[in-house]
Order: structure tokens, then sequence, then C-alpha cells
């Protein structure tokens, strides 16, 4: 992938951009070998590829410059604004947002947040895709509602200019840090949700919750996960640290039982919504912390799925787990350095099939899926 930026040395974010893609992902693939040394080759299943260009739902700005002549991308660290709206990781959607929204941002007046005087009201601009329907949802994250109504009142001039952005929203993030977003949302449109589908089950994407930003590869990350689980008839589950849902809603049938937790309640709204649009209606969505959950259950399904954060799950989901013994674990990780660690704390299971899906290209990130079943006595 050709990419001026980097070659300039203006933003190293793809660090191994200079490896051709069937490097990076031999290299990947040996890193998730030497963290589980004593599987069998045959357990690991082929890695799943992605598009090297054009594979970004997200774009995450930082605004900076003049009100009249706004840059959107990176402070490098060099401490100069470089922009990123070229940036060959997003679709050609994405530029034809961003050209609209330079004009917009002087006719709103909302001034670039100068970070050392500690000066100006828009700090960031953060923009998702529907890969489903095209459509944008837009959030500006501005310092307080200084600029709030002129923000509004510029509002119908944007919308008649790029009818695609479906949900637009102010979020605000009053703190001199380098904090991407604050806990306060105002949305300014009827449509508050951007819908996503993958493998004809519906997602809804909200402000405040977190979704894969390679749905290409998400999808098929989803899929395989469905067709693991399909070969195990399972009837009732649990999918901890659920997000808005993917996982469960993939795996799940009319005739499962399935209780998905979250500690987001934007991303469980999601959730819900999803499972009422596919009309499962044994399915329970619920906003709790995923280990707290588990661990004051006297009862356990057969299958426990778990896509915990970096962190991993942890010493006393592993500790719960080794106790009440499921006849299943799928474990879906963005960091296999913890999943190594929590799969060595499991006791009395194997690992059966263990895939790397390549969600970051040009980075050494990627997600991997493992299925883990019970030791037969």
């Amino acid at each position: 992938m050709h990419c001026e930026k980097y070659e300039a040395g203006d933003c190293r974010s793809c660090h191994w951009l200079e490896l051709p893609a069937e490097q990076q992902l031999k290299l990947k693939q040996e890193n998730l070998s030497s963290l589980l040394p004593s599987l069998e080759k045959s357990v690991f299943q082929t890695p799943i590829t992605s598009p090297e260009t054009k594979f970004r739902n997200k774009a995450k700005m930082v605004v900076s410059g003049s009100v009249e002549k706004p840059i959107f991308g990176i402070i490098n660290s060099q401490g100069q604004a470089v922009s990123l709206t070229n940036c060959p990781l997003y679709t050609d959607g994405f530029l034809a947002v961003f050209d609209i929204l330079k004009p917009f941002i002087a006719r709103a007046g909302l001034t670039p947040y100068n970070i050392e005087r500690k000066r100006g009201e828009l700090k960031y601009l953060l923009l998702t895709q529907s890969q489903h329907n095209g459509q944008f949802m837009l959030r500006f994250v501005l310092r307080s509602e200084k600029k709030l109504e002129q923000l509004k009142n510029a509002l119908p001039w944007l919308r008649e200019q790029l009818p695609q952005l479906a949900v637009i929203t102010v979020n605000l993030q009053p703190v001199h840090m380098a904090i991407l977003e604050g806990e306060q949302e105002i949305v300014l449109t009827e449509q508050q949700v951007l819908r996503e589908e993958f493998n004809q089950v519906p997602l809804f994407i909200r402000p405040n919750s977190f979704f894969q930003t390679n749905p290409v590869v998400a999808a098929r990350l989803y899929q395989t996960a469905r067709e693991w689980v399909k070969e195990l008839n399972i009837t009732n589950m649990w999918d901890l640290f659920c997000g808005v849902g993917g996982f469960g809603l993939h795996c799940a049938d009319k005739q499962t039982k399935l209780t998905g937790i979250e500690i987001s309640v934007p991303a469980i709204a999601s959730a819900t919504q999803s499972a009422q649009e596919l009309g499962l209606l044994h399915i329970e969505f619920q906003a709790l912390d995923s280990t707290k959950f588990a661990v004051s259950k006297n009862d356990i399904p057969q299958l426990v799925l778990v896509n915990p954060p970096r962190r991993g799950i942890g010493n006393t989901l592993c500790e719960y787990l080794s106790t009440m013994q499921p006849e299943f674990i799928l474990y879906s990780s963005c960091n296999a350095q913890t999943m190594a660690k929590d799969i060595e704390l499991l006791v009395g299971y194997q690992v059966s099939k263990v895939q790397l899906f390549d969600m970051f290209p040009h980075t050494a990130h990627y997600e991997v899926l493992t299925l883990l079943f019970k030791n037969v006595a």
C-alpha cells in the first residue's frame, strides 16, 4: 500500500507498512504460535486476510489549524498538524464528507482547540460509516456548549450538502487532556443509531458503544464463530463482554437460550434492538459487569463465549470457569498475549481450534478466535 504521509514520516500508525502483506500475516501467525507453544499445528486454522486498503469504517480526527482552514488528522511527534483526510485506509466516502466539513466549521464558528493555549472549542471529529447502507454517524467533540447553538443553526446546510449523515451528535469533553470523548452526548438528529448488517444479522451502532473498525474481517469473524458453535448443538449459552451482541446474535437460533452481558448501557440497547428484529425470544441482554455476573451464578450453560477487552478475562473468571466447567469456551481476543495467559489458567480444558483474523493490517495487531473443549475424564 502506498501512503504519502508514511513516506514523508508524518504518520507512522501503520508501522508495518513497508512489509509485504504476506510477510505481515506470516509474522502474526508466528507470534500467535509462539504464545501457544504446546498446541499441535493442526489446531491452527488458515488465517483470514483483510483488504489492504479502504477497510476502515471509522475515522478519529484531531481538529487543528484555524476556523477558516481546519486540519483533520493527527498531531505528530514533532507537534505538527498532519492532515489524514486522504488516508488510504478509508473508503472514498470519507473524503467527500471531510471536504464539506471544512467550510461547515467556518459557517458554525467552531474554532479548533489549541492544546498549548487551551483555547478553542472543536477537539475531534469522529466519523463512522455503515458498510450496509453507506450512511454515516458524525460526532463533534467540543470542549463546552458555548458553540452548540451556532452549530445547530448551521446544521440544515450541512445536512443538505451531505444527506448521508444519518446521525449527528455533539460530545462534550471539557478536560484538558488527551481524552477522546466525554460522558455527555447530545443527539442533533431524529435518527440516533446507525444500522449495520453482517451475514444477515442487523447490528446497531450508537455513539458511545464499541464496534469493530474492519467490517469485512469482522463479518468473517462472526460467521466463523457461528459455524463452530453450530457444530456443537448448543441449547444454552452466555455471551460475556458481548458489546452490541455480534457473537451471540450470530451463534443463537430461535431455540437457543442466550444471556448476553456487557457493562455498556448503549451497547446493550443495540443488542436488544437486534434480537427483537430477529425475533429471538429466548435472548436476554443485561448491562452488568461480566465477571461479577458470572461468579454470582451457581449454574452454568453449555457454552460460555467471552470477548474481553485487551486485558483479558482475568484470574477471577478463569478460576470460576475452571470450577464450574462449562462444556465449551469460545474465546475471542484482540490481544493474544493476555488470551494465552488466560488459557493457561483454565484448568481442565484443551484447545480444539485457533484462527487468526487480520483485523488490523499494516500493524502487529490481530484478532484471534479460540475454541476450548472440556477434557473428558
